[in-house]
């Protein structure tokens, strides 16, 4: 019986996608198939559906997209990225360097991989291609660094990572063996991202350095200039208090993720209409527009991956993937490879947030089973999906920064391979030391 479901699941699933078919209507209608065939009520579809769009946590997905979008209109992206060149100076290949410290600073107020990738680039890209730059090298480093939206806290993703993984319960043989485990916790996922989300940001400016030395990209200064330092950070006091309001309050506990996406939007519009004066109505109602079309795209995700989700977890599936991956090899290390490999592959056919949760209920049990912390996989979860934003064909971080550039998606995804394989690599080093996911949270006594 379980094999049958298995079957019609991800067959109607997959040949659905292969006529074309978006993926939320791929989830739901191959989840209404094999109800039919267990014979079991389809309004329990709906109640399921109606049951996984209304958990509190779940409020901060509209919440930072909102903040992102005001964010950007407001004039904090452009002062964040004017801060970024000033700390870039001469170094080698400084201002795509820029671009990743700029990135960095936006995906600490956006949690969108695209969002980071269209604020950061519609400002960097143009100044890269004016200083010589390759357009195509432009393009490819500013798409790479986009992703970091998703690893360097606040994140969508790892939100939608601690829905899923809320109802998994590791299995009683993993309790007895390894003690009790930790619970998915979205504030403790955030504290965890900024190490990892350091580790992937050094290796794309290390592999940044060697591309630009080789192409002769010089700095953007033949000094570093403490006035021009002291400026930029001057007048962009206000967006460099922005991460740290909002993160500063999670860390301390002062309110949760949920809440904090509150806080950055009414900061956001305090800085937008009392400080820098950029803010105007016709922006808000963008804004809201955006909201609210990004929002119901990915709630139509969420609730028909939910209803795919829960009848894998009802027919014992996870259970049966964890046995056969173990007894292939209980080496964490060699199951770590294979699901990283696996994700990264997934990530270049399928959106993240569908991919998130649909393998969460799969491998989470997996990941229980050899005594591994919940929380650093989810973290390397997040980071193989960030790498899935600039690999083709779905690649979202490349069609955006194609669009700006004006250059082909082919070229882009040629000149973004190094960074993507410096990101892989970072993400191995993630995984096999669970200290980089894990010590911070430890420390604030999460």
């Amino acid at each position: 019986m379980e094999t049958t479901v298995v079957y019609i699941l991800f067959g109607a699933f997959i040949g659905l996608l292969l006529l074309g078919a978006p993926i939320s209507i791929s989830l739901g209608v191959s989840a209404m198939a094999a109800f039919i065939f267990l014979d079991d009520n389809p309004i329990k579809l709906v109640q399921i559906a109606f049951t996984s769009v209304g958990s509190f946590p779940l409020m901060a997905l509209p919440a930072f997209i909102l903040a992102g979008s005001l964010m950007e209109a407001a004039g904090v992206s452009k002062r964040l990225v004017i801060l970024a060149e000033s700390f870039a100076g001469p170094v080698t290949g400084g201002i795509s360097c820029a671009t990743v410290l700029a990135c960095m600073f936006f995906g600490a107020i956006s949690g969108s991989g695209p969002a980071t990738t269209a604020a950061v680039g519609m400002l960097m890209i143009p100044a890269m291609m004016n200083r010589g730059y390759d357009k195509g090298y432009a393009s490819a480093i500013t798409a790479s660094s986009g992703g970091l939206g998703v690893v360097i806290p606040p994140s969508i993703p790892m939100v939608i990572f601690g829905i899923s993984g809320m109802g998994i319960q590791a299995p009683a043989e993993a309790v007895a063996k390894f003690g009790a485990f930790q619970t998915v916790s979205i504030p403790k996922l955030f504290v965890a991202g900024f190490l990892p989300g350091l580790v992937i940001s050094g290796s794309l400016m290390l592999m940044n350095y060697f591309l630009c030395k080789k192409h002769g990209y010089k700095g953007l200064t033949d000094k570093w200039s403490l006035a021009t330092i002291g400026k930029a950070f001057k007048n962009g006091f206000w967006a460099i208090l922005a991460p740290v309001v909002i993160l500063g309050g999670i860390y301390s506990g002062m309110f949760t993720p949920t809440e904090s996406a509150i806080v950055a939007i009414f900061y956001t519009l305090f800085v937008g209409f009392a400080i820098h004066r950029e803010l105007k109505l016709k922006d808000i109602m963008a804004a809201l527009e955006t909201t609210t079309w990004l929002t119901g795209r990915v709630l139509l995700i969420l609730f028909t991956a939910t209803v795919f989700g829960r009848l894998l977890v009802e027919n014992q599936i996870p259970a049966i993937v964890a046995e056969a991956m173990l007894s292939l090899t209980s080496n964490p290390y060699l199951i770590w490879a294979m699901i990283i490999f696996f994700l990264l592959f997934v990530g270049m056919f399928m959106e993240t947030l569908a991919t998130i949760m649909i393998l969460t209920p799969v491998l989470l049990p997996v990941m229980y089973n050899l005594g591994i912390d919940p929380i650093h996989f989810g973290i390397v979860l997040v980071c193989c999906c960030e790498i899935g934003f600039q690999t083709p064909p779905l690649g979202e971080n490349l069609f955006i920064a194609s669009g700006i550039a004006d250059v082909t998606i082919e070229e882009i995804s040629l000149k973004a391979i190094p960074f993507s394989i410096v990101a892989t690599a970072a993400v191995f080093l993630i995984a096999y030391i669970p200290q980089i996911s894990l010590w911070f949270p430890k420390l604030l006594g999460y």
